[in-house]
């Protein structure tokens, strides 16, 4: 039995949500409220959500595939379509310990696109490096690593998937002479900010009021990020030839980015992968 101030908070998110959803929500809320070290009640985990602020972050974690990730505000929390071709992407690609690939993951925010698949290739098989341009998400993928039991440096007696990542901008047009980043790479990928100015105005208050419009905003157009990573990929060296970039793009945005990628990136041989929707959903890029 619920006490009388949820039982109220419950009814409103009943009200907002619709019955199904609000149970399952409680369900969940429930759980955390039980297991958080921070001794949260129930309550007010009810009357945060109410207030429109997204489940994960009150709960503090989301699931990615078989990972079990941290999240918190105002890092991006991560998506079941991210998730879908990320897991597409690894069953399309077989790094083995003595051919590892390695990767470089652009604007990782929790981590959870090379993490994914440091749990996923076989030991030994990727060197995942990534950027941010937020501290905070640097924390919080860095956290999320120790968690996953992912170490950052190889250790030659015991051959294992690494990842470490580092502040810095890739719209930066001194990226590459900061010698930030250490081509060449064999995979790249990305889900950039890619929306729109206009598509920003009319996103849902949950998501403009508590997840950070840096790792949102795409400029104008929504495509300025697209631009700069074709930039990247075209400087000779900086992808192995036979290399994979892989990169989300948002609404109506893939056959855009597919010309980018073609165009200023100079790469022919490009596919769509539609999400589990049958949105087109990710843009994929061969050397």
């Amino acid at each position: 039995m619920l006490p009388p101030p949820a039982v109220a908070l419950f009814n409103a998110l009943k009200s907002s949500l619709g019955s199904s959803q609000a149970t399952r929500e409680l369900k969940w809320l429930a759980q955390a409220a039980r297991t958080s070290a921070k001794a949260t009640s129930l309550d007010d985990m009810l009357a945060r959500r109410l207030s429109g602020e997204p489940l994960q972050y009150i709960i503090g974690s989301q699931p990615f595939g078989p990972l079990n990730l941290l999240v918190r505000p105002p890092v991006l929390i991560p998506r079941p379509e991210t998730e879908h071709w990320v897991v597409s992407l690894a069953d399309a690609l077989s790094p083995t310990a003595q051919n590892p690939y390695k990767l470089l993951d652009l604007g990782t925010g929790t981590g959870c696109i090379p993490l994914l698949l440091c749990h996923l290739w076989r030991r030994g098989s990727l060197r995942a490096h990534a950027i941010d341009i937020s501290l905070d998400a640097i924390e919080l993928a860095k956290e999320n690593a120790s968690l996953c039991k992912i170490p950052q440096e190889v250790d030659p007696l015991n051959p294992r998937n690494t990842f470490n990542v580092i502040r810095a901008n890739m719209l930066s047009p001194t990226l590459l002479r900061d010698h930030l980043l250490d081509p060449p790479y064999d995979l790249i990928t990305s889900n950039p900010p890619y929306i729109s100015w206009s598509e920003y105005l009319n996103l849902p208050e949950s998501v403009v009021h508590h997840e950070d419009p840096k790792a949102l905003f795409g400029g104008p157009s929504g495509l300025e990020f697209y631009h700069a990573i074709a930039r990247l990929v075209r400087v000779p060296g900086f992808v192995n030839p036979g290399g994979v970039i892989a990169l989300e793009v948002g609404h109506e945005q893939a056959n855009l980015v597919q010309e980018i990628m073609q165009d200023a990136a100079a790469i022919k041989r490009t596919e769509i992968w539609l999400d589990p929707w049958g949105k087109q959903r990710t843009v994929v890029a061969y050397m």
